[in-house]
C-alpha cells in the first residue's frame, strides 16, 4: 500500500488537517486517487477541480500518481458553484454583531 496524506485546499477553515489514505500500489491511477480521496474526505468527485502535490505541483495524469511516495501531502481544490457553496462566506446579515435595524439608518 501507499500511504498518501490528504486535505481539502480550504484556507477559510479553522482547522484543515490532512488524513491519510492507502492506495493499493497495484491500482496507482489519477482516477483511483480520485475515487479514495474524495471517499475518505466525504467530496463528491465532480466538485474536484484538481489535485495538488503539496507545495506546488499539479497532477495530471497516472504516470504523476505513479511516482508519489509514502506520507507526501496532497490537496483537493475543489470549484465552487453559485448553487453549491461548499464552504461559503457567511453573508453580513449572518454575521454575528450584525445589527439589521442599524443598517437601515438614513442620515
Amino acid at each position: 500500500e501507499l500511504v498518501l496524506k490528504v486535505r481539502i485546499q480550504a484556507p477559510n477553515l479553522r482547522e484543515n488537517d490532512f488524513i491519510e489514505i492507502e492506495l493499493d500500489r497495484q491500482v496507482l491511477t489519477y482516477k483511483e486517487l480520485l475515487r479514495v480521496s474524495c471517499q475518505e474526505l466525504g467530496v463528491n468527485p465532480e466538485h474536484v477541480q484538481k489535485i495538488r502535490k503539496l507545495p506546488n505541483t499539479m497532477l495530471r495524469k497516472d504516470k504523476d500518481v505513479a511516482r508519489l511516495q509514502d506520507f507526501q501531502e496532497l490537496e483537493l481544490v475543489l470549484t465552487v458553484s453559485d448553487k453549491n457553496l461548499l464552504f461559503r462566506v457567511p453573508t453580513l446579515s449572518e454575521q454575528s454583531g450584525y445589527n439589521k435595524k442599524a443598517s437601515e439608518l438614513t442620515y
